[in-house]
């Protein structure tokens, strides 16, 4: 791997927090709902980082599908870390570890992981480049750094609702003024190719809203996020 500048630490402020009903609606994530275009590449002995894991419920997927490798969850929050060890124990999972950690200092030496994985993550930090080339960092060379982001300004619903567009005119702006990017998906790919990243796959995804069980789930993530 080239050698890169000092990594710098977080300079952002995560918008979301970390209150209960977050932690709710994180943890209806999956590994099937939210990494689903990386788990065909998942082999039984890899070894795997989850920055920004939050509850674990990711986390505690990807383990379940590398028995013979092992995980590592990293979030910036104890409280969060505990809930995601939990999440393990509960599964019976002995291939997972959990650590406070920035995406920005890795405290991980170069090529460790076989995937470094991130979901939702980049939205939120100061140096989004500087994570990538930090996640670069720490894969084996022909390892794999897959993230996954939401572009926020792409939502869409019907009827319109003039309240919903004033939501998301005002957190877009809190975003921004707490120092991230909410609409990171559209910026993944450029993003990628300045963190040095040649080999580049781009997709997308939907998470659609249609039956009372999600419409549950949206106005979970809606309460989230209200300011």
């Amino acid at each position: 791997m080239p050698e890169t500048a000092e990594p710098s630490a977080e300079t952002a402020v995560y918008t979301h927090g970390h209150h209960e009903s977050v932690l709710r609606s994180h943890s209806w994530r999956t590994a099937g709902n939210s990494a689903a275009y990386l788990l065909p590449h998942l082999k039984p002995h890899m070894r795997v980082l989850d920055l920004g894991c939050g509850p674990g419920t990711i986390t505690a997927d990807l383990a379940a599908l590398v028995p013979r490798g092992h995980v590592t969850g990293i979030d910036a929050s104890d409280a969060v870390l505990a809930k995601a060890a939990a999440e393990a124990e509960r599964r019976g999972l002995a291939n997972v570890d959990f650590a406070t950690g920035d995406g920005h200092a890795l405290a991980y030496p170069d090529d460790t992981f076989c995937v470094a994985h991130a979901h939702q993550v980049l939205q939120h930090v100061g140096d989004p480049v500087g994570v990538l080339r930090e996640l670069r960092r720490v894969v084996k060379p022909g390892g794999i750094v897959a993230v996954r982001d939401a572009d926020y300004a792409a939502m869409t619903w019907y009827p319109e609702v003039p309240g919903l567009g004033d939501w998301l005119d005002l957190y877009e702006r809190v975003a921004r003024a707490n120092g991230g990017e909410p609409d990171a998906g559209r910026r993944l790919r450029a993003w990628a190719r300045a963190a040095g990243f040649t080999d580049v796959t781009s997709s997308a995804a939907t998470w659609c809203y249609a039956t009372p069980d999600q419409d549950d789930v949206l106005e979970r993530q809606v309460d989230e996020l209200h300011l």
